[in-house]
């Protein structure tokens, strides 16, 4: 407990202060994300002492995410994939002219959730990381399956769209080298290919760039076609009415976050499905519900520091993220893994008490600065939309240099226009993309696992757990149809 006495000394607070702020600027930019970010603070941390370093980057992982969905709110613009899902409620909110709400309530379900996920990781770092071993090849796809089920069955009111689009983004996964021969894959010949398709080009195409094509339209209007409430915090009704899907995101999102490799983007959408699947007229959402920001965000933000949970416990990063935050302590001679807790507890409550008071300085900072973000959208449309070409052109420059990367954001922001049009779901796209690889590696090691007899799988308890969900979730939304009379809900709705 002395690393919060520590924390809270001024030389700490002031590099929390500034991790805070440029970790929420650099958010703001597509491409760079949260690994980015910490990667770009390791040059300014060499001479800093161990706890004043861990304190700066804490504050900035804190700072990036924040920043992230700032930007998918206002713009439509996600600069990873945990700020995808604030796009579908939270842009339609500041569509509405409630820009203020949503990003009032993404900052408070954030600072609640990161309450959450420190006491969790206070109280239960060592035994969730015994769980978290428990998972392997066989448990991962299993995940990964019920992940990519629970956001197709709630995507669209047909689920065959829904499940169209979900393989589409799979198969813009495989494209490239195959994980684990090297062999290149529907490459066609073309070196543009061989590394993949960018995320970040798929992302922005789909999101930014379509919703430019949408709205081109528009380009004589003076703004983004709607009336800015002159309200720009929550109500207290509202407040309460999220209160439930704050403390659900939360603790779904640290419990998601502790399993190497799930991540904030998974906690994210799994967040929003269940709470879609909860609320009492879920075919409000996507069209500008506050649960669908509350929710995400707040699972988003648990996740983020639920990942240190088995890099602090087993020195096994669990993202890219925490991977590079294990690179700073190696740069800063600290030992990460079961003998930190003994060894090194300062380091150990000095993380625990950056990110959550980095939670509070997020408040403090952000709140005051909501009328200034929302007057984003008071910008002329003729600017506007010029401007989130830009951001998303430069983002994906800057993420690989590849002038090809450039190509494929235009055509998937063609792509992403048509799928509007004709009624096919984003999301499913994205998740697909994301967990298309990861769900092929642990399939593959699965099936060396157990000789190729698939049916082996059934033998371990947390597979036919996830199994009996995923299939589940495929026939809730018929079954919650038929029980209420209403239409089948959907995920993504542009209109």
């Amino acid at each position: 407990m002395d690393g919060f006495a520590i924390a809270l000394q001024w030389q700490y607070i002031v590099y929390a202060v500034t991790g805070c702020f440029l970790g929420t600027v650099i958010g703001v930019l597509p491409g760079v994300g949260s690994a980015g970010a910490l990667a770009m603070m390791l040059p300014i941390i060499f001479k800093l002492d161990p706890t004043g370093a861990v304190m700066m980057l804490a504050a900035t992982y804190t700072g990036v995410m924040y920043g992230g969905s700032t930007a998918s709110i206002l713009l439509r613009v996600p600069g990873d994939t945990s700020a995808v899902v604030a796009c579908l409620d939270g842009h339609e909110m500041a569509k509405q002219g409630r820009a203020g709400p949503a990003l009032c309530i993404a900052a408070i379900g954030s600072y609640i959730a990161g309450t959450i996920a420190v006491v969790g990781m206070m109280l239960l770092a060592p035994p969730l990381a015994d769980i978290a071993l428990q998972f392997t090849a066989p448990e991962y796809f299993m995940l990964y399956v019920f992940g990519l089920t629970a956001v197709a069955s709630f995507a669209s009111d047909s689920l065959v769209k829904a499940l169209m689009s979900m393989v589409l983004g799979l198969m813009i996964a495989t494209i490239g080298e195959d994980i684990m021969t090297g062999n290149r894959r529907y490459t066609f010949g073309h070196e543009a290919l061989w590394d993949g398709i960018n995320f970040l080009a798929v992302t922005l195409g789909l999101f930014a760039v379509s919703e430019v094509l949408v709205n081109t339209k528009k380009l004589r209007e003076d703004s983004l076609g709607t009336i800015l409430e002159h309200r720009i915090y929550i109500k207290f009704s509202e407040f309460v009415e999220s209160i439930g899907s704050i403390f659900r995101g939360g603790t779904i999102g640290f419990l998601i976050g502790v399993l190497p490799g799930a991540g904030a983007g998974i906690a994210s959408f799994v967040s929003y499905s269940i709470e879609r699947q909860i609320h009492r007229t879920p075919d409000k959402f996507g069209s500008g519900v506050i649960q669908g920001v509350a929710g995400p965000e707040s699972a988003n933000n648990a996740a983020s520091a639920g990942s240190f949970v088995p890099m602090l416990a087993l020195g096994v990063p669990g993202s890219a993220t925490t991977a590079v935050m294990l690179g700073a302590f190696l740069i800063l001679d600290i030992d990460a893994g079961p003998l930190m807790f003994q060894e090194r507890p300062d380091i150990i409550w000095s993380l625990i008490a950056a990110l959550y008071i980095g939670n509070i300085i997020l408040l403090v900072l952000n709140l005051p600065m909501i009328g200034v973000f929302v007057q984003i959208l008071k910008m002329p449309m003729r600017v506007l939309l010029p401007l989130i070409m830009v951001i998303s052109i430069t983002g994906v420059y800057l993420n690989d240099g590849l002038v090809w990367s450039i190509s494929f954001l235009l055509l998937f922001g063609l792509i992403g226009y048509y799928m509007r049009i004709y009624g096919f779901p984003l999301a499913p796209v994205i998740l697909g993309r994301v967990l298309g690889l990861k769900m092929e590696l642990s399939f593959r090691q699965s099936m060396v696992m157990t000789q190729g007899d698939i049916w082996l799988l059934l033998e371990r308890p947390i597979v036919c757990l996830f199994l009996f969900l995923s299939v589940g979730s495929l026939f809730l939304p018929q079954i919650l149809a038929r029980i209420t009379g209403n239409k089948k809900v959907v995920l993504d709705d542009d209109d």
